[in-house]
């Protein structure tokens, strides 16, 4: 029996240097928009600088013949940069929304934060994303107005 089937939720762990296309294919269908480093390159980068970072959700079931496997069904990028937290990419499966799945990821995300420091955490949502915006309010963060962000594209 798996947490999942006594109602824990699903299992995260960081993402390993192997899960790097899975993770892209996960995005194209389950996430928001597209981020310029939603290639493997910049995926396996991501993985291979800070190896606990991109945090995967599974669930986990038996296939047909009764071995377990697991399902990708949310991520979130948990970065630290030594000096701020910030959150990237969530992102849940849209048969498992509702479930606890982004609770759980951020729950371990939060937790990342904490050991290594952290005092506060900032999540990058698109302005026009109100589903997003109801999870993130219920969770505690809220837009911060007086900020912007610039962005440059780099060659």
């Amino acid at each position: 029996m798996t947490d999942d089937d006594k109602g824990q939720g699903p299992r995260i762990r960081a993402a390993r240097p192997a899960d790097v296309a899975t993770v892209l294919g996960f995005w194209r269908d389950a996430a928001e928009g597209v981020s310029v480093s939603d290639d493997p390159a910049g995926v396996l980068g991501l993985v291979t600088r800070d190896p606990e970072a991109l945090l995967l959700a599974e669930r986990a079931s038996l296939d047909g013949d009764g071995a377990e496997t697991a399902e990708l069904v949310g991520t979130v990028i948990a970065g630290f940069d030594g000096w701020r937290c910030h959150l990237y990419r969530l992102a849940v499966a849209p048969a498992h929304r509702r479930q606890g799945v982004a609770t759980a990821l951020l729950d371990a995300a939060e937790r990342r934060f904490a050991r290594l420091g952290g005092r506060r955490a900032d999540a990058m949502v698109l302005h026009h994303n109100e589903l997003a915006h109801g999870a993130w309010s219920a969770r505690g963060y809220h837009r911060q107005p007086e900020w912007g962000r610039w962005v440059k594209s780099l060659p």
